[in-house]
């Protein structure tokens, strides 16, 4: 048994995660900016939520944390200095910290860049991080409190050094648009031509309403693998020889 991730849309197009224990039926939240489809969606799966995680304080994946925190009677985790910032904040969380779900640990991974205090939370038995809105598919977050450098270590050094297996649930569905940059960046990059064919056949089915996205109509989650072969932020490492061949392929 291991980890069962149901993908709840909320808002306008963010991703809200129960992530559920298969041996305790013990779960935990992920980022909630409303309450009532994750609500909906616990009930439905009669597990019992014990813990409400945020990657980082913004209010679109943390708004609904005091209410669901009182309902389930759940402590709010989060980065230590979010306190004051992150609603609901009962346990501050560091690099190197883990936290359980039933018999599921997650070890903390601190990634500050899009906020000063954005954490992930790995699973590595279940090969899944939950990293907000830092990493996207084909992407990542802007730098509203950190440095280019501070994204360059939390994509390139820290969420890359994963295992290429490593499922990836970020906070937004945003693939569609970033594989557009991706493409615009890397025109001859084959692994970005054919995440497009994959995603755009998703993206063709889906609901007017995100509320009502189906799995079927969902890009996310895609693996670090994946962003390896299409995330121009993840391979900015690689900068300078794809300019080298861009010079060499111009000069002919």
């Amino acid at each position: 048994m291991g980890l069962q991730v149901e993908r709840i849309p909320t808002l306008g197009d963010n991703y809200t995660y129960l992530i559920v224990c298969e041996d305790s039926g013990e779960a935990a939240v992920v980022d909630a900016p409303e309450a009532e489809p994750v609500i909906a969606r616990a009930d439905a799966l009669d597990v019992k939520v014990t813990k409400i995680l945020s990657t980082h304080h913004h209010y679109d994946h943390s708004q609904a944390n005091p209410e669901l925190a009182k309902r389930y009677d759940a402590p709010v985790y989060g980065h230590r200095s979010d306190d004051g910032r992150l609603p609901g904040l009962t346990n501050g969380l560091e690099e190197g910290d883990t936290i359980t779900v039933g018999r599921q640990q997650a070890r903390i991974l601190f990634i500050p860049a899009h906020t000063k205090g954005h954490i992930a939370y790995v699973f590595d038995d279940a090969d899944a991080v939950f990293c907000g809105d830092t990493l996207f598919a084909a992407g990542c977050g802007r730098l509203f409190e950190g440095t280019p450098e501070m994204m360059y270590e939390a994509l390139c050094v820290k969420l890359a050094a994963l295992p290429d297996a490593t499922r990836v649930f970020c906070g937004h569905e945003y693939t569609a648009s970033n594989l557009a940059f991706a493409a615009h960046v890397e025109p001859d990059n084959e692994a970005v031509k054919k995440m497009i064919g994959r995603v755009e056949t998703l993206r063709a089915k889906a609901a007017a309403d995100w509320h009502d996205a189906t799995p079927d109509e969902m890009t996310v989650p895609t693996t670090i693998g994946d962003e390896r072969e299409i995330n121009p932020f993840m391979r900015s490492a690689n900068a300078a020889e794809l300019g080298e061949r861009r010079a060499q392929k111009d000069s002919f």
